[in-house]
């Protein structure tokens, strides 16, 4: 067996190029500096809009307070109005179921005063039919 030359792996005549062994790294945004300003700004822009809103709202809702002040006694009114109606017509029912008891007074109050007492509500449904009663009461529950 003849043994055959080996042949040897050289560099390129002239050699090998300089190897880039330095680190590359692209810029990858905002200094830490400028986003810390930025999110300093952002948030004082945000108190800012935070605290010009809770001041709308504020007279807002002042407002809105000013204009249930002044529809108060309207309502009340309207309330009143409603609680003397029942009442005569519950006076008026009194009188046609009790009419054949003698010495019965109709309208004689349950109480020894000469103050106005604001009816319950058992006393002025209490003539009405059972549903109106108990809508009054209950209002729109559903397990009712």
């Amino acid at each position: 067996m003849a043994s055959s030359k080996v042949k040897q792996d050289m560099p390129p005549p002239g050699g090998y190029g300089p190897i880039d062994y330095k680190r590359n790294l692209p810029k990858r945004g905002f200094s830490g500096y400028t986003m810390f300003g930025l999110g300093i700004g952002i948030m004082v822009f945000g108190y800012w809009r935070l605290f010009r809103w809770n001041r709308e709202r504020k007279r807002l809702q002042i407002e809105d307070l000013e204009a249930r002040i002044g529809l108060l006694p309207l309502l009340q009114a309207e309330h009143d109005r409603r609680t003397l109606r029942m009442m005569r017509e519950n006076l008026e029912e009194e009188a046609i179921i009790m009419k054949d008891v003698p010495g019965w007074k109709v309208g004689e109050s349950m109480f020894h005063t000469d103050r106005w007492v604001t009816p319950i509500t058992e006393e002025l449904y209490n003539l009405r039919p059972r549903e109106e009663y108990i809508h009054k009461k209950f209002g729109f529950l559903k397990y009712v």
